[in-house]
């Protein structure tokens, strides 16, 4: 029998994350993402969800995804993870010049690649775009 303090629901933010976690977990596995550096990439992973929304780490992960689909053998991972951060670089780079970030699939290819719902990837997308820029960011 669980403990009244184990049957406390979690915090909204905790489980949030949870879940934000679990679905770039479940792209990483479906894929075989991780390659023969297993530790560094989920240390690298890890910093990346730090630094941004776990929906636009999503999309990049999809996104380096489709684009290396047919290299053979197919990028996985520091490397695949360095070209993901580096979209979302990109995707911000877009941001701050006020132009449309460069992006190839749609919400629907999305779901029929991960079988997730889209909407909280491209969310975080159109965050990045409404997000104001400072003078400083576009100089």
């Amino acid at each position: 029998m669980k403990s009244p303090q184990e049957l406390q629901p979690e915090p909204p933010q905790n489980l949030q994350q949870r879940i934000s976690q679990q679905r770039v977990e479940h792209i990483v596995d479906s894929y075989l993402l991780k390659g023969d550096e297993a530790a560094a990439f989920d240390t690298y992973l890890h910093t990346l969800l730090s630094q941004y929304p776990a929906g636009l780490v999503e999309l990049a992960l999809i996104e380096t995804l489709t684009k290396n689909w047919l290299t053979i053998p197919m990028q996985k991972g520091i490397a695949f993870l360095t070209t993901a951060h580096d979209q979302i670089k990109q995707w911000q780079q877009s941001q701050s010049q006020q132009s449309e970030p460069s992006l190839s699939l749609t919400p629907s290819q999305f779901h029929q690649i991960t079988g997730l719902d889209p909407e909280i990837a491209f969310v975080a997308l159109a965050q990045l775009q409404s997000q104001p820029t400072s003078a400083a960011e576009i100089s």
